[in-house]
């Protein structure tokens, strides 16, 4: 009945598990995060960026603001994130801040310190599968 977007995300670019990046990182495509980021995270606007991905590994974190119109967090934020597309937070995911989202999906065990806000679609409806307040449904 409802449709989940099941591919895995495209990565471009990988940062291992012993790599501590201090400074924002700008990037295009996918970003696959096991590391350390001391800094803001953001996709570039060049092509198409609503296309852009990120996704963290449970030893992976961000120590500033994640501007990527998709997300998959099992990792920690300590920032605020802007998720324009969708958000995917997994059960270990840890949220130090406010998060802005398009569509966002939860475990049971996921954790935020701070508001949830709904970002109106750049395109009008909430797509498949999704409820009030773009809140994807659970599958029968």
């Amino acid at each position: 009945m409802f449709i989940r977007d099941s591919r895995p995300p495209r990565i471009d670019t990988l940062i291992g598990k012993s790599a501590h990046v201090q400074g924002d990182l700008e990037f295009e495509g996918g970003l696959h995060l096991d590391g350390h980021i001391a800094g803001s995270v953001r996709a570039v606007r060049s092509g198409d960026a609503r296309e852009s991905s990120l996704s963290v590994s449970e030893s992976g974190s961000i120590e500033g603001a994640v501007q990527v119109p998709n997300v998959i967090l099992d990792g920690r934020v300590k920032g605020d994130i802007h998720a324009r597309g969708r958000l995917v937070l997994g059960a270990t995911a840890r949220v130090e801040g406010n998060v802005y989202y398009g569509v966002i999906e939860m475990a049971l065990g996921a954790q935020i310190m701070g508001k949830l806000v709904r970002l109106e679609p750049e395109a009008p409806g909430d797509g498949p599968g999704t409820g009030p307040g773009g809140v994807i449904l659970p599958q029968a």
